[in-house]
């Protein structure tokens, strides 16, 4: 697939009259996955948050398609773009239940057949039933990404979803990542202090340095780039 579906326009923050986010504009397409890279302080959640309205920016704007956000609902917004945070926050229970919940906020059930698909999809088949207190960091991570894949989103926003977890666990979610956005072609953006990792995942990188756009390419070139500015 190939199409533009999020795009960022010269968005800003300003808070006490400082550049949280500086005039960042970027654009992502159908099954690509795009890295924000950057060092700690540079405006990578700051900017995440903006791309989901959770801030509201000082300037600029976020297009879905071609729909400026401002036309959406906070309702439709949350549906169709996805936020999964640095650690997985899940609603005390069964897995199954928090499966549910997204759908359910917009009148729709899940049936159990899709229930055991979404978890299929990130390598936890038979976990339905299981309590969300039993699962491991990894477990519930993929549990929160079969969450928020459950709405049938369009944009994935990953905040560090790994920087919690050993490596093991942590390539088996960017395995699950990876997968999702490829099969369902799917537009993410994902935050990584770890330029590695953005090489092996992502198909683009953008280095954030103190909230503006410091260069954009390839994962291997933005690595580069963000060792000659450590």
């Amino acid at each position: 697939m190939n199409g533009i579906v999020l795009r960022a326009d010269r968005l800003s923050r300003m808070i006490n009259g400082r550049a949280i986010v500086d005039d960042v504009s970027f654009e992502v397409l159908h099954g690509e996955i795009l890295a924000v890279c950057g060092p700690s302080g540079a405006g990578k959640t700051s900017l995440l948050r903006l791309i989901n309205l959770l801030d509201e920016p000082s300037s600029g704007t976020v297009w879905l398609h071609e729909t400026g956000y401002r036309s959406l609902s906070p309702r439709e917004l949350r549906r169709r773009v996805g936020m999964i945070m640095q650690r997985a926050c899940l609603f005390p229970g069964a897995v199954a239940d928090n499966l549910r919940f997204g759908p359910a906020q917009h009148g729709e059930t899940l049936a159990a057949n899709q229930i055991s698909e979404l978890l299929a999809s990130v390598g936890l088949s038979g976990y339905e039933h299981r309590d969300v207190s039993t699962l491991s960091g990894g477990e519930a991570e993929r549990v929160s990404f079969a969450r928020a894949l459950a709405n049938r989103p369009e944009v994935l926003l990953l905040d560090e979803p790994t920087s919690s977890l050993d490596e093991a666990a942590a390539r088996q979610v960017e395995s699950v990542i990876a997968g999702a956005v490829r099969d369902r072609g799917l537009a993410c953006v994902m935050v990584t202090h770890d330029p590695e990792q953005a090489v092996r995942v992502a198909t683009r990188a953008l280095l954030l340095q103190a909230g503006g756009v410091a260069a954009v390419g390839t994962p291997g070139r933005i690595r580069d780039a963000q060792r000659a500015h450590s």
